[in-house]
């Protein structure tokens, strides 16, 4: 096994840095956040760090670098009040990861990818097509993390769009049967596999598994 002390770190290269802290903390969901401005031009990117933050009323959690760089999502949400989050699934994360790409604010990356804008009940913000599970938010609130200037952007959820197939009569989505994929560090893609479910914990209870039954 392979150690590296508080030194060590701190004298790696930056990339290989970034590579092992990013990946070695473990999975992490994928979605495209879609955006419009102002203008009308639209944005579609993709994030890494989207988390569940709350179930009544529901709200979501995401990491916004720091904005000491021009940053169309945040610019967008927060003229609009508005963003979708779009899950990526194994068929489109090459698109997906192209959204990366630094373009100009008045270019789409809609149109430099094989994602299609898709606009449902008069959303303001556009969906991907493509997403097997979208969610229309809106804006409520930021928080600065000082340590290094990124920002906790929480949004509210409204609109949740997800196949009929793959919801459990509890409510839980059954991810993988939407080929929901997940990200490795910052260009690494995965694809989970279910292997069970389980009873909620009590004390002094083990739990069995919802789908073998024991």
């Amino acid at each position: 096994m392979i150690h590296y002390s508080e030194e060590q770190l701190a004298l790696l290269n930056s990339r290989f840095r970034a590579n092992l802290i990013t990946s070695c903390t473990g999975y992490k969901s994928s979605n495209l956040l879609a955006t419009k401005s102002k203008e009308g031009t639209t944005n579609v990117a993709i994030f890494n760090s989207v988390v569940h933050i709350g179930s009544n009323p529901p709200m979501l959690g995401f990491i916004l670098r720091p904005l000491t760089v021009k940053r169309n999502t945040y610019d967008n949400f927060k003229d609009s009040g508005y963003f979708t989050v779009n899950q990526i699934h194994k068929d489109i994360i090459k698109n997906a990861h192209d959204t990366s790409a630094k373009y100009e604010s008045d270019v789409s990356e809609f149109s430099k990818t094989n994602l299609t804008e898709e606009y449902m009940n008069e959303f303001q913000a556009p969906f991907v097509k493509e997403s097997h599970i979208k969610l229309g938010c809106r804006y409520i609130n930021e928080y600065e993390i000082k340590e290094n200037g990124c920002l906790l952007i929480i949004g509210e959820v409204l609109d949740v769009y997800v196949p009929e197939d793959i919801v459990h009569e509890d409510g839980w989505v059954q991810l993988d049967k939407a080929d929901t994929a997940a990200i490795i560090g910052l260009d690494g893609y995965a694809l989970p596999q279910l292997l069970d479910r389980f009873s909620y914990a009590k004390p002094d209870q083990k739990s069995y598994s919802l789908i073998y039954g024991s």
